[in-house]
């Protein structure tokens, strides 16, 4: 099974270029027919890289071609993105409980089961939680794992109060697995009508939306998907 699909990798080398300033604002991607040609994959693949490059808003593209956004957005490196990962996961537990609303084996949405690289009915493991201080809901979220993590860690599949704390750290440390590749996106949206119901907002309210992927050499190990309500602020200090 390989490691990462070949549209991400494709997707994260324009996006390094992007980031690096290899490729400056205005400047024209290969087309997709070279690209294909020189990473020897279908039209369907590139299409599917870029697709994801213009959701994060890095490329723009046009009837006479693929550009770089006039402002592409920035990110971390690797190291960083993974130590800002755990902070927020950390930051978002502290003082807070957290109640698990559904877990189970699933078969995931196309996007997810590319993510982990499986087979069509494949199935993975879905949990969707909230979290809060008191009254007030600070969380939603959906994370996802291997299957065959829930015989190791059979609190993957348990949704009694208390079996969500620390439920990434006994995945590590049951699976032998170690975080080497880290990826985190936020950005701001309004919520659907499942986010609003589960923070008890109104629909359209303002939130702040992210996901996360941590990964190593044989492949994901976790995915998340997150949003917070208004007027919540997350920090980070960093170390020179």
């Amino acid at each position: 099974m390989a490691s990462q699909k070949t549209f991400t990798k494709i997707a994260d080398h324009f996006r390094e270029r992007i980031l690096s300033g290899e490729l400056e604002p205005g400047a024209r991607l290969p087309t997709n027919r070279e690209i294909a040609g020189q990473w020897q994959v279908a039209a369907a693949t590139v299409s599917r890289a870029l697709q994801a490059l213009q959701v994060e808003n890095y490329i723009r593209t046009t009837p006479r071609g693929t550009y770089v956004a006039d402002d592409p957005r920035w990110t971390l490196s690797a190291r960083d993105r993974l130590t800002r990962v755990q902070r927020i996961k950390s930051f978002l537990a502290e003082g807070e409980t957290s109640r698990v609303t559904a877990a189970g084996l699933v078969v995931p949405p196309l996007y997810v089961a590319e993510l982990f690289d499986l087979d069509a009915g494949d199935q993975i493991v879905r949990r969707e939680w909230l979290a809060g201080r008191g009254k007030t809901r600070t969380v939603f979220a959906v994370t996802w794992y291997p299957a065959p993590f829930a015989a190791l860690v059979p609190d993957l599949l348990n949704t009694a109060p208390g079996r969500n704390h620390g439920l990434s750290a006994r995945v590590l440390e049951a699976t032998g697995r170690t975080i080497t590749h880290a990826r985190d996106d936020m950005h701001a949206r309004t919520a659907d009508a499942r986010e609003a119901g589960a923070l008890g907002l109104p629909v359209g309210s303002a939130i702040l939306a992210g996901a996360h992927r941590w990964s190593d050499d044989a492949g994901v190990i976790e995915y998340g998907e997150w949003c917070l309500p208004p007027r919540f602020t997350i920090g980070y200090e960093y170390q020179p």
